[in-house]
């Protein structure tokens, strides 16, 4: 990929599957099937490099299943044009962040105050154990004269 933004994920290569859906509805909850379940087989895709693909897999590999389908549902609206749309929204969202290169993270140097802070506590808990060392050679039955 030649930087810009990643291609979107083309329409003709997810399925849409209908169910029935809970919450709102009214009446039409329980007729017509308005939750949508957008699927996009990954490994299959034109539109990605194997590269992007891997990252893609990497990324999302919780909710990739076993055969390489992204699953995502949506039952939020009460129309399923309106799920449809947020569904392959949400799909191409998911797909976008996963191509997104990671920053790496920057080693800095621990403040001033972090490092006196840690310092006395490690005197802290020295001392702490220094008691406790010293308490059980003399006894808690305490001293016979």
């Amino acid at each position: 990929m030649s930087g810009g933004a990643p291609p979107p994920v083309p329409i003709q290569e997810i399925e849409f599957h209908t169910s029935r859906a809970g919450g709102p509805g009214g009446q039409n909850v329980n007729k017509v099937e308005t939750k949508v379940e957008a699927r996009w087989n990954v490994e299959e895709s034109a539109a990605f490099t194997a590269e992007e693909i891997a990252r893609i897999r990497a990324a999302l590999h919780s909710r990739i299943g076993p055969s390489g389908i992204l699953r995502v549902t949506s039952q939020r609206h009460r129309s399923q044009s309106r799920n449809k749309e947020a569904a392959l929204e949400r799909l191409r969202a998911l797909v976008a962040q996963a191509l997104l290169p990671k920053r790496e993270r920057k080693a800095t140097k621990p403040t001033r105050g972090s490092a006196e802070s840690r310092i006395a506590e490690k005197k802290r808990r020295g001392r702490i154990k220094q008691l406790r060392t010293a308490e059980s050679s003399t006894g808690p039955e305490g001293d016979e004269d």
